[in-house]
C-alpha cells in the first residue's frame, strides 16, 4: 500500500516493467510463473490506485485487490516455486502447495460470501475482510508463500523468502502506526530480486540445477561399468 493513488500508479507501472523484463529473459517454461510475479504485483498496485481514487469502499477495485492479495497469491507462489525448484526439492514442497490450495479455497469462499471494504487510514489503506478461523488461514497463507520459498532449495528463491519475511514485518509495523506504508518499495525490491534470479538462471544454461551447481553427465569420463569389468 502506497501513500496515494499517484504513488501506487507509478509504483505499479515500474514493477510491471520489471515483470516484462523478467518474462522476456525466461529460457525455461518452469521459470515463467515466478518470473511473471512482478507483473501480478504491478497490477496489484495499479488496482489499489483505483481504490484510492474511489475513496475506499467496497467496489470492484477493492474486491479485485483482495482476490489478488489473498487466494491468488496463496496459489501462485507455491505453484511457481514447485515449477522452478530443483527436482530433489519438490517432494518437500508438497506441504506448502497443499496448504496454498486449501487456504486459497477458504479465502475465495470468504470473499464470495462476505463483503470486502477498504477505508483510508491516514497515509494507508485499510482492508476489512471477514474471515472465520483467521489465525489458521494466516498460518496456511504464510506456509504456502514464505514456506515454499524457504524450502525451495534455490538460493535466489530463499533470499526472496527472507526478504518477504522482513518486508512483511516492516509493512505491518508501519501500517499499525498508520504511517507511510513500505509496500511499494517492498514489492519493487522483490521484483528486482526476481529479475536477478531470472538472469542467473539464464546464464546458468539448460543444465542448471537451481542450487548454484550445474548438472554433469552421469557417466563423464570413464564408464564405471567398464571399470568393474576390468
Amino acid at each position: 500500500m502506497c501513500w496515494s493513488a499517484t504513488a501506487d500508479l507509478a509504483a505499479g507501472a515500474g514493477i510491471a516493467a520489471v515483470g516484462v523484463a523478467c518474462v522476456a529473459q525466461v529460457r525455461r517454461v518452469g521459470d515463467l510463473p515466478l518470473a511473471a510475479l512482478p507483473l501480478l504485483l504491478g497490477a496489484h498496485q495499479i488496482v489499489e490506485s483505483v481504490v484510492w481514487d474511489s475513496g475506499g469502499g467496497g467496489g470492484p477495485a477493492t474486491v479485485a485487490w483482495a482476490v489478488i492479495a489473498l487466494p491468488l497469491l496463496a496459489v501462485w507462489v507455491p505453484v511457481g516455486v514447485v515449477c522452478a525448484a530443483p527436482r530433489h526439492a519438490r517432494r518437500r514442497l508438497a506441504l506448502p502447495l497443499v496448504s496454498g490450495l486449501v487456504t486459497a479455497a477458504a479465502l475465495a469462499y470468504a470473499l464470495a460470501a462476505r463483503p470486502v471494504t477498504a477505508e483510508i487510514r491516514g497515509h494507508t489503506l485499510g482492508y476489512v475482510v471477514h474471515l472465520s478461523h483467521a489465525e489458521w488461514l494466516i498460518a496456511g497463507y504464510l506456509l504456502a508463500t514464505v514456506g515454499a520459498l524457504l524450502l525451495s532449495g534455490d538460493r535466489g528463491m530463499q533470499l526472496l523468502g527472507l526478504l518477504v519475511v522482513v518486508g512483511a514485518l516492516i509493512c505491518w509495523a508501519l501500517w499499525e502506526l498508520e504511517f507511510v506504508s513500505t509496500w511499494c518499495a517492498f514489492a519493487a525490491v522483490c521484483s528486482v530480486i526476481l529479475w536477478w534470479w531470472v538472469r542467473g538462471r539464464r546464464r546458468a544454461g539448460p543444465g542448471a540445477r537451481g542450487d548454484g551447481r550445474e548438472n554433469r553427465p552421469a557417466h563423464s569420463g570413464e564408464d564405471p561399468e567398464c571399470r568393474r569389468r576390468m
